[in-house]
């Protein structure tokens, strides 16, 4: 069999606790790999003993594999039947009578990162339309005030402060609120024009009221190569970029930038298409901090899935939003701020009570879109092999990976068939970033926790991608 030769490096690195930089020395020296920092560690999961390490304590970009900490604090400190509510009521005095309210509809948000996602239709179903219902089954037919949202569960900074400015309008970028909904995103469908470089917005989903994009769209080549630029609690934004030139529709995911004034919005309308008469335009605390919402009378409440489900999307899919709510909410119920900083304080001490070095580990977010953070291969190898050996929720932790070449983020890597039903792990990618971490099991029958985490390549990933399968997959048959 041919190896590669990065493969062929680690294999001589085998059973040494830390392998030379010289044993690396041609794979670096590779075209792809000329400029680039490689941190790769790989341990008996059940033993902790340390297979292979290069650069183990390197701290590199980790991207979307900065994930698995976010998920393991928050199933371990929460709890996997932890449960988000958002409830509903009204201030003021109702007169059932005639079913006058003076006073006004609140909506409270209570941190859920899912309602309304699409990765949970089964469970809110038609959550609005429920609370219109039960709205009118209060006895209110008129609202002498207006729909509001109180979205101050959380701090009134929806992304952190280091975030690229092209990452904040797609919807990877959504940021967070003490109520979303729909995953803080939008879809937007577009066409080219069939005789010129024009494209047209065809329709927008959910309709974002009252905000408006300014089209700079153009139809070019066969590659999209498009961005959304709008920040968050912003009333219009732009499209920019290109779509390839076709007779077939394109979706462009936008963030939502003020879910808490656009479910508000949603409810008001709905409520007058079912005849309910408002007085006054939908608002949130935010916007009309002097509002009271003291006194609520409660009418019905919505409830998220348990957290374990959460998480399992989380990873699977490599939700950013569920990972950022996540660390807002550990700050907020083990610091009581709702804040990203607290979040991160609870993680890094979790991290620490867990036995894990936190010397050049940094944290800037939860879900790892922020090019600040840095980890290194050893303390996500040493996380994994926490979780499972002393976590609580292993199990639930261990199922909300991805499967090697069927589903999530793995769909299209690893699909040779020494990784089926084998391998498990967590990927990361961002311009000139690939990282991997998780778990997999040799022939042999030995369990084995990595991580292997690449900065700065050059050229596509895929080369860097294949290297990694074949290194990991000769570590599997071979030991």
């Amino acid at each position: 069999m041919k190896r590669t030769i990065l493969a062929s490096i680690f294999l001589l690195s085998i059973h040494v606790s830390f392998a030379q930089p010289g044993m690396f020395e041609h794979f670096l020296s590779d075209s792809s790999m000329a400029n680039a920092s490689l941190s790769f560690f790989v341990a008996d999961a059940d033993s902790g003993n340390v297979l292979i390490a290069y650069n183990p304590r390197m701290s590199l970009i980790p991207a979307s594999t900065l994930k698995l900490v976010t998920s393991a604090a928050a199933l371990e400190l929460l709890g996997p039947e932890y449960t988000f509510k958002t409830t509903l009521g009204y201030t003021g005095t109702l007169n059932r009578r005639s079913g006058r309210l003076d006073g006004n509809i609140f909506i409270t948000g209570g941190g859920d990162p899912s309602l309304g996602s699409e990765y949970f239709k089964d469970h809110y179903r038609e959550f609005i339309s429920s609370w219109v219902e039960e709205i009118k089954k209060a006895g209110i037919k008129k609202i002498r005030g207006k729909i509001l949202t109180d979205d101050s569960y959380y701090d009134f900074e929806p992304v952190p402060p280091r975030w690229l400015w092209e990452d904040m309008g797609t919807y990877y970028g959504a940021g967070v609120f003490g109520l979303s909904v729909y995953d803080n995103s939008s879809r937007i469908r577009v066409k080219s024009s069939p005789d010129s470089s024009r494209v047209d917005i065809i329709e927008i989903t959910p309709a974002l009221q009252d905000f408006t994009f300014t089209n700079k769209l153009a139809a070019s080549g066969k590659k999209e190569n498009w961005y959304v630029f709008a920040a968050p609690y912003s009333r219009s934004g732009w499209l920019s970029g290109t779509i390839p030139v076709s007779n077939e529709e394109i979706v462009l995911d936008a963030s939502i930038t003020d879910p808490p004034l656009l479910i508000a919005k949603i409810l008001h309308e709905k409520l007058e298409t079912e005849g309910v008469d408002i007085s006054e335009e939908p608002a949130t605390i935010r916007l009309e901090p002097e509002i009271s919402s003291k006194n609520i009378t409660y009418i019905t409440e919505t409830v998220s899935p348990f957290l374990s489900l959460i998480v399992e999307v989380l990873n699977t899919e490599s939700v950013n939003l569920y990972a950022e709510h996540l660390v807002k909410e550990l700050g907020k119920r083990y610091e009581k701020r709702g804040t990203t900083a607290a979040g991160v304080k609870v993680i890094r001490d979790f991290l620490g009570s867990s036995g894990i070095d936190t010397t050049g580990l940094f944290i800037e977010d939860g879900s790892g879109l922020s090019s600040r953070n840095g980890i290194n291969s050893e303390q996500l190898v040493k996380l994994l092999i926490f979780m499972r050996n002393r976590g609580k929720h292993f199990d639930l932790f261990y199922s909300s990976l991805p499967d090697a070449g069927r589903n999530g983020t793995l769909t299209q890597y690893f699909t040779d068939p020494v990784f089926d039903s084998n391998l498990k792990a967590k990927s990361g990618s961002m311009t000139r970033v690939r990282c991997y971490a998780g778990y997999f099991t040799t022939l042999s029958g030995r369990h084995l926790a990595f991580s292997i985490l690449i900065n700065n390549y050059k050229g596509t990933s895929r080369p860097v991608i294949t290297h990694i399968e074949e290194t990991l997959k000769e570590i599997i048959m071979y030991n």
